[in-house]
């Protein structure tokens, strides 16, 4: 996925991917993360 100078809000989950791998995942890809959080959705 090309997120080349896209901007990004990474909301993880504690039970599932969290927001700092999800930061890291678009960063990759090449995005901006203007938020990263890990949430606890119940």
């Amino acid at each position: 996925m090309d997120l080349n100078g896209k901007q990004v809000v990474a909301i993880g989950e504690r039970e599932g991917v969290n927001g700092p791998s999800l930061r890291l995942l678009a960063e990759a890809a090449g995005a901006i993360v203007k938020f990263s959080v890990t949430q606890c959705f119940v």
